[in-house]
């Protein structure tokens, strides 16, 4: 979110997590899925007392991550968050349903993410033993999904099933043939209810965009929001002439250039 005009802070700015925008569907499906990720790894590394390695019911697997083949337990940290935000789930309105469907969206991400990793034991690197755990993909990797899960967000309402008698959330899929058409949003789908605001100046939602630092080709027309964007030059100092001595550390000398930054206008 660096080039655009809310940069994923709240920043003393809670009240956008009182708000059904894009952004709070964010907010909460990163929350979501961080917290399964977290809780998962912590059992496979033996750091959590309530669980330990995933698919490892037994006592004698406690022991496996010492190993290295302790699988990341997903099912502790799922039902842990389940019971965690059951108290929303007695909600009957539309905001309470979008929170519910977001939190499962980052929870569905991190298991998709879930792969199978094998180890081989045996002589000389042979694979007469194999051993295999599953392993969650590394956290950014969910994190990139989920930013384009927001990308691709859908505004929702809430319609009455005739068929089942309760209301359901219905909005309009961006690609759908018949832009007019309701339907039910997919179980990956990032849903809101609200238009976000501008995120231009200062709110109770955001800072503004103002002394943001942007590309002058990418982002600044966009973040600056029409106000323009100052041009100031700095010398930076980095590694440079890099060279690996005997033994073992690389040598560098500090070299300077300089560098223009460029900024939003009040």
């Amino acid at each position: 979110f660096r080039n655009e005009r809310w940069n994923c802070s709240l920043d003393g700015r809670t009240s956008l997590l009182k708000r059904g925008f894009k952004e709070t569907a964010f907010l909460y499906a990163v929350s979501s899925a961080a917290l399964t990720h977290s809780l998962a790894r912590a059992c496979s590394a033996g750091r959590m007392e309530r669980c330990t390695c995933g698919d490892s019911p037994g006592l004698e697997n406690r022991k496996a991550w010492q190993w290295g083949v302790c699988g990341d337990n997903l099912k502790y940290s799922t039902k842990f968050l389940k019971h965690f935000v059951g108290q929303k789930k007695i909600g009957k309105d539309l905001r309470a349903k979008v929170d519910i469907h977001n939190t499962d969206v980052g929870i569905k991400t991190v298991k998709n993410g879930l792969k199978t990793t094998c180890k081989c034991h045996g002589v000389s690197g042979s694979c007469a033993v194999r051993t295999c755990w599953k392993q969650l993909s590394p956290f950014h990797e969910t994190g990139k999904i989920l930013k384009l899960r927001y990308d691709d967000a859908i505004k929702i309402f809430s319609a009455t099933n005739d068929a089942v008698g309760h209301s359901e959330l219905m909005g309009v899929q961006r690609h759908s043939r018949s832009p007019k058409s309701p339907a039910a949003p997919r179980p990956t789908d990032l849903v809101y209810v609200e238009d976000s605001p501008s995120f231009c100046r200062p709110s109770k939602y955001s800072l503004g965009t103002a002394g943001r630092t942007c590309s002058r080709e990418a982002s600044c027309d966009s973040l600056c929001c029409g106000r323009g964007y100052n041009t100031q030059s700095q010398m930076v100092t980095f590694s440079c002439h890099c060279h690996v001595q005997w033994c073992c550390y690389v040598e560098c000398q500090q070299c300077m250039q300089e560098e223009v930054i460029y900024s939003c206008k009040q």
